[in-house]
């Protein structure tokens, strides 16, 4: 099988409570495998984009639980290692009758704070035309080293760096500004929320993201849909699109979202596909996913994707 992208960082535990409410008032909640890069190359699998993932395991029985599924899914496990005496990360999601959500994380001596990228060898970089890493692994030591480090081979390679910001500010210790301005200057695709931009201190406007070194940024707005901007250095020209998105009115779940329209933007760049068309595709598998609860478990096949597609 031939892989085109690698998808690099967390595997973690997310529980998604069983009715809506905040985290003190919450009996219950359903175990589900997530991680935003998880959900991504998961994602790409179940659009026929098989990716490389990378990332570290524990081998506690979550971290044993979350192999079974990367297997199950038909995720390669060249890429996957495991730590000993390290704790899988627990994100406990909660949310509001309105859809709002809010994470709290279980993250101290976990595996993904381990991150392994010294497993991934010239041979690969030289096989595949994208690499995908997100910002969660740039909290933290040594998992931040060994993502710049794969980073700048990806770089000497010419790989494209696609990037998702994905900040999450009770993850940081200092200010997530220096390192994802850092992350910027090595990235070719961005994908980001005005939120994320926001977070990390950092001009919303396109023409300053574009200064940052990306030359292609998708900026998403959950139901509003999704802007494209490009520049010259782009492998399309310099522009600006926008799709609306699709209204979707049995909507159960936005968990993962994002992670979604990341899988759909990054399979159409791997098919080379138009602006428009790539737009329009990451937005319909963005909204196929929140038709089921969780953020893995949710993520559509391409039959799904092309009936949300022809409904607009």
């Amino acid at each position: 099988m031939t892989h085109e992208a690698l998808v690099v960082g967390e595997t973690l535990i997310d529980f998604i409570p069983d009715r809506p409410g905040q985290l003190a008032d919450v009996e219950s909640f359903s175990r589900r495998a997530g991680g935003a890069p998880a959900n991504v190359a998961v994602g790409l699998t179940r659009l026929n984009r098989t990716p490389w993932f990378c990332t570290t395991l524990s081998d506690d029985p979550f971290g044993s639980y979350l192999a079974e599924v990367l297997t199950r899914e038909g995720i390669p496990d060249k890429l996957i290692t495991k730590t000993p005496h390290s704790q899988t990360a627990l994100a406990f999601v909660s949310h509001s009758s309105d859809d709002d959500r809010e994470f709290t994380f279980y993250r101290s001596n976990t595996a993904d704070r381990q991150l392994d990228t010294s497993v991934i060898d010239g041979d690969i970089l030289e096989s595949i035309e994208i690499v995908v890493v997100g910002g969660v692994t740039l909290t933290v030591e040594p998992a931040r080293s060994a993502t710049f480090d794969l980073v700048e081979r990806a770089n000497d390679q010419n790989c494209s760096v696609f990037f998702d910001p994905n900040v999450r500010a009770e993850l940081w210790e200092t200010s997530p500004a220096p390192k994802i301005e850092r992350m910027l200057s090595k990235t070719d695709v961005l994908k980001a929320t005005h939120e994320d931009l926001e977070a990390a201190a950092l001009s919303t406007a396109p023409s300053d993201i574009l200064a940052t070194g990306p030359n292609t940024v998708f900026l998403t707005e959950g139901s509003s849909g999704a802007h494209l901007f490009t520049d010259n250095n782009s492998r399309w020209t310099a522009g600006e699109w926008f799709h609306p998105g699709y209204e979707i009115e049995d909507a159960v779940d936005v968990t993962g979202a994002g992670d979604a329209f990341s899988a759909g933007a990054i399979a159409g760049l791997i098919d080379d596909d138009d602006p428009n068309t790539v737009l329009a595709f990451a937005n319909a598998v963005a909204a196929a996913s929140i038709k089921r609860r969780g953020a893995m478990t949710a993520l559509p096949d391409r039959q799904l994707v092309e009936t949300i597609r022809d409904q607009k």
